[in-house]
């Protein structure tokens, strides 16, 4: 079955972000981050082969990680969306969209 991955790591970001913020435990939110990471990335294997995946894998774990310098700038909220935006759209552009 193909699921649409944009609003799988458009979700797992933004959700890990608020899991880990309303808990306080940040092991909970990086559960939530890597659960929808495997979830999309199985679909972008079947869809895009491995070359794909690596690089959509890039853009999300990288987006994870540049939105804890990025808030540090514009706020917390608006870095993760940041990065959830750019992950949505690099996963819509380079995998969705095919389908």
């Amino acid at each position: 079955m193909k699921i649409p991955t944009a609003p799988v790591v458009a979700t797992g970001l933004l959700g890990g972000y608020l899991v880990a913020r309303e808990t306080e435990i940040r092991p909970l939110g990086g559960a939530v981050l890597a659960a929808a990471g495997v979830t999309a990335g199985r679909q972008w294997h079947r869809s895009v082969g491995p070359v794909g995946t690596a690089l959509l894998s890039a853009v999300y774990l990288g987006g994870f990680g540049a939105s804890h310098p990025l808030a540090k700038k514009i706020g917390a909220w608006p870095a993760v969306a940041a990065a959830a935006s750019l992950s949505a759209g690099a996963s819509w552009l380079i995998s969705d969209r095919r389908s």
